[in-house]
């Protein structure tokens, strides 16, 4: 007898909208037994990270504070995945975007007015766009796979952080450590809600997901988006120009990435540091495919993800949960998704084997 998977006729559609679901469900029990086999308290570790956020007020607010930058990625990302562009450098343009936006902080420093952080923001805009131009143009020119080439250049961006910050834009007031100058008031992102950490990224992150929402349901752009991705052939036969909608949207996914970049220097760092490099890059593609590439579910989606890393700071000090553990309960959410996505669109079927 051999397993094979038999293509599904017509793929459930409840399903592919509930199976984010199953798969929380099946992390939060697997993540809890496998925490007990290792000798720590596995339900403490899921309480902790999946529940204990939920019950403080203060806690909503770094909620909606980590979700803004994750959602704000994985839109940008979700465009280029609905053609079946795979940007996986996600996390160097995050890099790259807030490095672009710190040299118009540092260029600045002594400077006051109201034009300050919106140059920084455009300029972390292009910084991502830019850097995600790279790949796009390998991909487009030399017909390099833009899996492999966004993904090695993460690293690059991370040791162009490293070298910047323990180099040429070092705070020689910031006592020895590897950091840049604080940011001035005039380039720090406003607070929205008096007394809270609520900073203007966050609506800023839901009006780009109306944005998102608009172009890809209701623009000739989004159309030719979504036929690239569902059918190339027809899209080809169609007139479509294959190759700037490929560019455009891996420059769109580096622009948002970008953005979040320098969302997050101007707004809970307060300047750029070395531990810059926060994961959200390589999070948000989960927060992606567990908000099904839609706007709304994204939104939804990154808050989710959001908890692993306000509830992983908890269970660290609670119950001596490894830092490791927030990066365990994503794969395992990631593997859990990509397996009933598998279920989803194949049936497994046993079959006898021929006699020799």
């Amino acid at each position: 007898m051999s397993l094979r998977l038999e293509p599904r006729l017509k793929p459930s559609r409840a399903a592919v909208f509930l199976s984010p679901l199953g798969a929380v469900a099946a992390t939060l029990i697997v993540g809890a037994v496998v925490f007990t086999l290792l000798g720590y308290d596995g339900l403490g570790a899921v309480r902790q990270i999946f529940l204990a956020p939920l019950t403080s007020v203060h806690r909503w607010q770094d909620l909606l504070v980590k979700a803004a930058p994750l959602a704000i990625i994985a839109l940008g990302l979700s465009i280029g995945f609905r053609a079946n562009v795979w940007n996986i450098g996600a996390e160097g343009q995050y890099v790259v975007g807030g490095l672009a936006g710190t040299g118009i902080a540092l260029a600045t420093l002594d400077l006051t007015g109201f034009w300050i952080l919106p140059a920084m923001i455009l300029a972390g805009l292009a910084g991502g766009m830019a850097y995600a131009a790279i790949p796009a143009l390998l991909r487009v020119k030399l017909g390099v796979s833009e899996i492999l080439s966004s993904l090695m250049l993460n690293y690059v961006a991370i040791q162009l952080l490293y070298y910047l910050m323990r180099g040429p834009w070092r705070d020689p007031m910031g006592f020895g450590f590897p950091q840049s100058a604080l940011f001035s008031l005039d380039q720090t992102l406003p607070i929205v809600v008096p007394r809270t950490l609520i900073h203007l990224g966050i609506p800023l992150a839901l009006a780009l997901a109306l944005l998102v929402w608009f172009v890809m349901a209701r623009t000739i752009a989004g159309f030719q988006v979504r036929l690239l991705g569902l059918s190339p052939h027809a899209a080809r036969y169609g007139g479509f120009r294959e190759n700037r909608v490929v560019f455009l949207c891996l420059a769109i996914g580096g622009a948002f990435a970008g953005l979040a970049g320098i969302l997050e220097a101007a707004g809970p760092f307060g300047q750029m540091v070395p531990s810059f490099p926060t994961g959200y890059g390589f999070t948000a593609i989960i927060v992606a495919f567990l908000g099904r590439l839609q706007p709304v579910g994204i939104v939804l989606a990154s808050l989710v993800l959001a908890l692993t890393y306000v509830g992983g700071e908890s269970a660290q000090t609670m119950i001596g949960l490894p830092a490791a553990a927030i990066g365990v309960f994503q794969a395992m959410l990631l593997f859990f998704l990509l397996a009933s996505d598998i279920l989803i669109r194949y049936r497994p079927r046993w079959h006898a084997r021929a006699a020799a």
